[in-house]
């Protein structure tokens, strides 16, 4: 095992270029949106939130991975999470999607990875859920697994992930620091035509509408004409030849908050996360698969497994209190996105290399437009 690591390793830095260590949209003086980020500025300002990532680097054609989002620490099949899927495109494989829809709430981790290792995820997710302790009598699981198609940079047919990689990337699962860019389930991703990847932001609402916090992650894999900050800096960059052409591609986007918001209303905040990757310039093309996973991480929310009472007492914010909500999901979605593109960096996988997205040219586009 541990010469495999070292392989990977090995193969990682023959196939990536040096480059300088890689600054978020934020670092570069860039805002989006009006709402204050979370201290970490990452899905994981939502308190019990978890990731992890694994990556899967080998030879000259495997460049893809794995990526676990945990609602929380505990066994999520006992204490299920209010949850929503909206779907924005759906030419993609998202699996589990049905029960989401028709029950509300989600009893496992979230697994993102490539379009042919969804069985795989899935059958890892059965399998992490049934080992999970007081889980002995489970016959039912709901894995839900969503993905993006990395075959450009990645054999994809290959069907290199395996169920140790998925159960790996669970295991390593941590609140904290999130790894963007070039690792887990968007390693091999390209987005707007430049290499794409894991992306993640936060936004913290005032007191005064609750100082609740949303938080997005995102796989970046689709096309269309990027716009930073509001800005056309694709069709710039086209201009300067610094840009080629994107076509179809999926994006996977995970909402999470800490707001008392049911299912019903968590369906209005993962539609809005529409809105955010519109503002980026994505277009949900003909063959993208665009979907939005949002959960609630508000304890009082928790759907019991075997509940103690037919009953269950809940609380949830009113309608009219989701409008805060719905624009820190955008903004946080956005720059989520821009994240995932300003991290990248170049990679050469299958026969083909992915440039960066040229961030220096793009902070001078956007100087000379303001």
């Amino acid at each position: 095992m541990r010469l495999k690591i070292l392989f990977v390793i090995f193969s990682f830095l023959l196939t990536t270029p040096l480059m300088a260590q890689q600054k978020r949209v934020r670092d570069h003086g860039i805002e989006p949106g009006i709402l204050p980020p979370g201290p970490l500025n990452a899905i994981t300002d939502v308190a019990g939130v978890k990731v992890g990532h694994y990556t899967l680097i080998e030879g000259d054609n495997i460049r893809t991975g794995v990526t676990a989002i945990l609602p929380h620490g505990g066994n999520i099949f006992q204490q299920k999470v209010p949850a929503a899927i909206y779907i924005g495109n759906g030419f993609g494989k998202l699996m589990g999607y049905s029960q989401v829809e028709e029950l509300g709430n989600i009893e496992t981790p979230i697994v993102l990875t490539n379009t042919l290792s969804v069985p795989t995820a899935a059958d890892a997710l059965i399998d992490y859920t049934l080992e999970q302790e007081g889980n002995a009598d489970v016959r039912s699981v709901n894995p839900v697994v969503g993905e993006t198609n990395d075959g450009g940079l990645n054999d994809i047919r290959g069907r290199h992930v395996k169920k140790e990689h998925v159960l790996q990337a669970i295991a390593s699962a941590a609140s904290g620091m999130v790894a963007e860019g070039n690792v887990g389930a968007g390693t091999g991703t390209i987005c707007f035509g430049f290499k794409g990847g894991i992306g993640t932001s936060s936004r913290r609402l005032p007191e005064e509408d609750g100082g609740y916090t949303v938080g997005v992650l995102v796989q970046t894999n689709f096309g269309g004409v990027l716009q930073v900050d509001g800005l056309p800096v694709g069709e710039e960059l086209r201009k300067q030849k610094a840009a080629k052409g994107s076509g179809d591609g999926s994006c996977m986007i995970v909402v999470a908050t800490d707001a008392p918001a049911d299912a019903r209303n968590l369906k209005r905040m993962a539609k809005r996360a529409m809105l955010g990757l519109a503002r980026t310039g994505g277009i949900a093309s003909n063959g993208s698969g665009d979907y939005v996973i949002a959960f609630s991480t508000a304890e009082g929310l928790r759907v019991p497994y075997d509940p103690e009472s037919p009953l269950l007492e809940q609380q949830v914010l009113d309608n009219s209190a989701m409008t805060p909500l719905f624009l820190a999901t955008i903004e946080a979605t956005e720059e989520a996105i821009l994240n995932s593109l300003f991290m990248a960096e170049q990679m050469t996988g299958n026969g083909r290399t992915v440039e960066a997205l040229p961030v220096e040219k793009v902070v001078e586009i956007l100087k000379q437009g303001k």
